[in-house]
């Protein structure tokens, strides 16, 4: 009953605190769209940007939710040997996860600076133009 109840309250905390304009599109379209309003080839640039914002943030969201899922086992197991491996576990992987997510993310850039510059290019997709 405890749980169901805390479970209750992180949505209705995420329901008072969500933010009042919701934008669909991320990045602007930019000069992929012809003067006519037909998308090009080009757009694929802009949703691929925005399919990879979004599983980011989705990676986090998932990786808190199972820190605070972790944490309240760990707090509710009573001291019950089985339930605090559990917990364990469901908090190391987390923290696995966590590791390399921001690892992968971490040498990304580091491969950036050093052998293109820093300018950000690695992050930023482009197709080239015939």
């Amino acid at each position: 009953m405890f749980s169901i109840q805390i479970v209750q309250f992180f949505f209705w905390f995420l329901f008072l605190i969500k933010p009042p304009l919701v934008f669909a599109q991320i990045s602007e379209w930019g000069d992929c769209v012809t003067p006519e309003g037909v998308p090009t080839l080009k757009c694929l640039e802009v949703i691929f940007g925005n399919i990879l914002f979004i599983a980011s943030g989705l990676i986090v969201l998932v990786l808190f939710i199972m820190f605070v899922v972790g944490s309240l086992k760990y707090l509710t197991s009573a001291g019950n040997p089985e339930s605090i491996k559990k917990a364990q576990g469901t908090l190391k992987w987390a923290l696995i996860g966590t590791l390399l997510f921001v690892g992968s993310y971490l040498m990304l850039n580091i491969i950036d600076i050093l052998f293109l510059g820093g300018q950000g290019k690695l992050f930023k997709f482009e197709i080239p133009e015939f």
